[in-house]
C-alpha cells in the first residue's frame, strides 16, 4: 500500500513527479534507464476544455504515450482512435505518431483511468483507485460534458466508480449505452471495445465496429443541441 496523500484539492492532471503508485514510479525509472528521451511521466490529458465529448482509456502504453507525452499517440490503438476522430469532426489538423503535428481535438477530450504506464499494459486494482481522485476531478473541470465513451472494460469500470456508482448495475459491453448520473449530472455513457492492436488484428474489434459507436455518439450529441 502506498501511504502519499493526494494533493488538496487534487488538480484534474497528476504532477509529472506523482510518486503515489511505487511500482509505476520503478518501472517507469526502468524505462528512463534504457530510453532517456521519452515523457516518461504521468500523461495529460488532451482536448477540448470546453468539450461535451471525454473519452476514457485505460493507461498509457510503453512506446505510445509514454513516450510521445499525448494520450494515444505513438502507438496502434492511436492509429484507429484518431482515424475515427477525424471521421465524425472532433478533431482538425492532421494526426502524427511522433506527436509532431498541428492536430486539435474539437468538443472532445481523450484521458486515461490511470496515467502512467503499467508493466505489461495491466494496471492493478489499487493503482486505479489511487489514480481516480484525478479522473474524478478531470471530469469535473468539463462541466460541458454530456457523453462518456469508454474505451475497454477497465476504463468502463473507473468511470462507473468515479460517478459512485455500482457497476454490477452497468455492464460493460462493446456498443452498449448507459444513462448514468452523478452530482446532479447526467450522461450517456458509451462502451467499446479497447482499440489496441492485438484487438484490431485478432478481429474482435474492427474499424466498422468502431466507428458504428462513435457514429452514436455523434448521434446523441448532434440532438442535444
Amino acid at each position: 500500500m502506498n501511504n502519499k496523500a493526494h494533493p488538496d484539492p487534487v488538480p484534474p492532471e497528476a504532477p509529472f513527479g506523482c510518486t503515489l503508485c511505487p511500482r509505476l514510479v520503478d518501472y517507469i525509472d526502468e524505462i528512463r534507464k534504457a530510453e532517456p528521451s521519452w515523457h516518461n511521466g504521468p500523461v495529460d490529458s488532451f482536448g477540448d476544455e470546453a468539450a461535451r465529448l471525454l473519452i476514457i482509456g485505460m493507461a498509457p502504453g510503453r512506446g505510445g504515450a509514454n513516450r510521445t507525452g499525448r494520450p494515444f499517440t505513438g502507438d496502434g490503438a492511436g492509429d484507429l482512435l484518431y482515424k475515427a476522430l477525424a471521421k465524425q469532426k472532433f478533431s482538425i489538423g492532421t494526426f502524427e505518431k511522433n506527436g509532431q503535428d498541428d492536430l486539435q481535438l474539437k468538443d472532445c477530450m481523450i484521458t486515461n483511468a490511470v496515467r502512467c504506464v503499467p508493466p505489461q499494459n495491466k494496471p492493478t486494482g489499487e493503482e486505479t483507485r489511487t489514480c481516480r481522485p484525478f479522473l474524478i476531478s478531470r471530469l469535473a473541470h468539463l462541466p460541458n460534458v454530456t457523453a462518456l465513451f469508454a474505451l475497454g472494460r477497465i476504463a468502463h469500470d473507473n468511470m462507473i466508480s468515479t460517478l459512485g456508482l455500482r457497476r454490477v448495475a452497468y455492464p460493460f459491453g462493446h456498443g452498449a449505452e448507459h444513462e448514468v448520473g452523478s452530482e446532479g449530472r447526467q450522461f450517456r455513457l458509451f462502451d467499446s471495445y479497447h482499440c489496441s492492436r492485438y484487438n484490431t488484428n485478432t478481429g474482435r474489434l474492427t474499424e466498422a465496429m468502431f466507428d458504428d459507436v462513435f457514429t452514436a455518439v455523434r448521434t446523441f450529441l448532434d440532438k442535444s443541441i
